[in-house]
């Protein structure tokens, strides 16, 4: 499993109130929840992410209420993967989840930049700036994680077993 996209980058305590506003939250609808990710803290966040993109934060990204909505509204923008220094416990939790790869790799979260491209192999943890040509380790997931992610979620996943 791999990811391979240009990177958005935002910093310090993203919470969840900014990933998906609790106005729009009286929906399901996973589409309608994509289409207002990001708004409150970039407003042309829908416009510029493309399919595989990859999400770079810095500090605790995630914090804030424990609405599984975040990461659905991520993942559904088109996001590959979150790599970030550190998430919020239960963000991190319900990434997994809904089978949103998130990555905790400090290094790559203060040299990555805004608009790099970046690949990562989710098998080895290895993301590669290939704007920079630098590369950075990650803890690969392990193999109940990789199994989740396989099946785009934990649901999914215990359905196919």
């Amino acid at each position: 499993m791999n990811a391979h996209g240009r990177v958005h980058q935002y910093g310090d305590n993203v919470d969840t109130d900014v990933i998906i506003p609790a106005r729009y939250l009286n929906t399901a609808d996973h589409k309608e929840l994509a289409a207002h990710c990001m708004e409150d803290i970039d407003k042309d966040f829908v416009h510029k992410v493309q399919p595989g993109d990859i999400l770079v934060a810095h500090q605790n990204f995630g914090c804030g209420s424990s609405r599984e909505h975040a990461p659905i509204a991520i993942k559904e923008s088109g996001i590959s993967c979150v790599i970030a220094a550190t998430f919020a416990r239960i963000f991190y939790r319900n990434a997994i989840n809904i089978g949103l790869p998130i990555l905790e790799c400090p290094e790559a979260a203060r040299s990555i930049q805004d608009g790099d491209e970046v690949s990562i192999d989710f098998d080895t943890g290895v993301i590669k700036n290939i704007t920079r040509g630098e590369t950075y380790k990650a803890q690969p997931f392990p193999e109940f994680i990789k199994d989740i992610m396989k099946h785009g979620g934990l649901l999914n996943s215990i359905q196919a077993k």
